[in-house]
């Protein structure tokens, strides 16, 4: 059974926008602690934006704060990132993550992520 799956990549200009969406299956979408995370070539697996359920509070990096919001459809269950003012050093390839758990102060460490999409690419030129 395919837990989580993205869309909503492709190709953009710098200072442009994208949308990813990510669809869940019922019990994955009722994790504590849902995010996307993404991974350029030769680079580490980094966080980029989560939502911890319990609090209700949202976590980004400082390199997309203010550019990057994530957001639920609980209806659809499903997760969203909408990304603006996009930059080429965010090419990557993104995934969609669920957790049981997440401590506040770790909550973008991708180890905590037990179940993964597929990604979807997101690639923006100069």
């Amino acid at each position: 059974q395919v837990q989580l799956v993205e869309s909503g990549g492709g190709s953009v200009q710098a200072g442009g926008s994208l949308r990813l969406s990510c669809a869940a299956s019922a019990s994955t979408y009722n994790s504590n602690c849902m995010g996307w995370f993404r991974q350029a070539p030769g680079k580490e697996r980094e966080g980029v934006a989560v939502a911890r359920r319990g609090t209700g509070s949202t976590h980004y990096p400082d390199s997309v704060k203010g550019r990057f919001f994530i957001s639920e459809d609980d209806a659809k269950k499903t997760l969203y990132l909408q990304m603006n003012s996009l930059k080429p050093e965010d090419t990557a390839l993104y995934y969609c993550a669920a957790a049981p758990f997440c401590p506040p102060g770790e909550a973008l460490d991708s180890h905590w992520y037990k179940v993964w999409g597929q990604g979807t690419q997101v690639t923006v030129s100069s």
